[in-house]
């Protein structure tokens, strides 16, 4: 594994952006920074060996701090939303910005997403760390985060993340990639095919937030569970894609224990044969049809990114978990270990 490391720019605090390349025997290659522990690139070959670039980016290093997509980055302390930007613990209610309409989404517009996270090389990996005090966003007790990315001669994208407090806090994190298996200037991936193990899923307000209920995918559109096309429902008479104006919606993975990795899903590409499986440990999962990317910075080709030209899925806890006792916890106690995985493997179909 070779791992180049280069300044990418400066802030005007002095702060240095780098850009950090893993490139594996293959010539396979992933580049992160260390805004927002963010992936910029993965470079991975089509069924012919043809390499291309199937993650969204900007242009631009700029352009990673306080965007509404969130392009790439690592986002925390809570992921997905926060009903009204509240919630109690151990009797003492907490209020957070309100950054989503009338709710909190992502951590807030000064969480992990938006931060310079620390980083370093160990050996054939990239660590990224970062220190969240007391009080940040309004979160209590204070954490330390690391984001640790893997990448491997099978072309497997791997990202660990631990955390550990010194009280009782909350905690959600995941990763918010956008992927396009076709190369991220190729156009919409409505086209691409998508099977997701999980037979429920969690329905949701015109807000996005979320009412508690557990529902059966079976009957609707949200049914992953043979792979069929991001376009084939889109546009279906269904009040939560209407809400969304596409898939903005989480699911629960089917068969889910505590630390037991396992693979939720996989997004192919029959155009280019590009497939990528997702694995996690995490109990759900966010569909993100790209339905707001327009308008967004400038892309890495030179052009901004129009709605549906990428797809993130984010593997994650319950959103609004805090607020909903039937939904797995989030809280994390002092001093216990917080360690959840997620990874991305690029093969191609036969």
């Amino acid at each position: 594994m070779e791992i180049e490391q280069n300044v990418w720019g400066f802030t005007p605090e002095g702060e240095a952006i780098i850009l950090y390349t893993m490139r594996n025997s293959r010539g396979a290659s992933v580049q992160l920074t260390n805004i927002g522990a963010s992936v910029v690139s993965v470079q991975v070959p089509d069924r012919d060996g043809t390499l291309a670039d199937v993650v969204l980016g900007y242009k631009e290093w700029k352009s990673y701090f306080g965007d509404g997509p969130h392009m790439g980055k690592c986002v925390g302390r809570f992921a997905n939303r926060i009903r009204e930007g509240r919630f109690t613990l151990d009797g003492k209610e907490y209020r957070l910005p309100r950054n989503d309409g009338p709710n909190h989404l992502h951590g807030g517009p000064g969480g992990f997403a938006n931060k310079i996270w620390a980083s370093r090389v160990e050996t054939d990996r990239v660590v990224f760390s970062l220190v969240s005090p007391d009080g940040d966003q309004g979160y209590p007790a204070e954490v330390g985060v690391e984001a640790v990315y893997d990448w491997n001669d099978d072309c497997e994208l791997e990202l660990t993340f631990y955390a550990k407090s010194d009280a009782p806090t909350v905690l959600n994190l995941t990763n918010h990639t956008y992927f396009n298996l076709a190369g991220e200037h190729s156009g919409s991936v409505l086209g691409h095919t998508l099977q997701l193990k999980a037979s429920k899923w969690l329905p949701a307000d015109k807000a996005l937030i979320f009412t508690g209920e557990i529902a059966p995918v079976e009957g609707t559109p949200m049914d992953f569970r043979t792979a069929k096309t991001l376009g084939r429902d889109i546009e279906a008479d269904f009040e939560p894609l209407k809400n969304a104006r596409g898939y903005d919606a989480s699911w629960v993975v089917d068969g889910w224990k505590k630390g037991e990795l396992q693979q939720v899903g996989t997004l192919a590409d029959p155009v280019s044969g590009r497939v990528m499986e997702i694995h996690t440990t995490q109990p759900a999962l966010q569909l993100y049809t790209g339905n707001w990317l327009a308008g967004s910075p400038e892309g890495k080709s030179g052009r901004g990114y129009e709605d549906h030209e990428g797809v993130a899925i984010e593997c994650q806890g319950y959103p609004d978990s805090v607020n909903h006792p039937e939904f797995v916890p989030a809280r994390l106690e002092g001093g216990e270990l917080y360690s959840e995985k997620i990874i991305y493997k690029f093969t191609t179909l036969s």
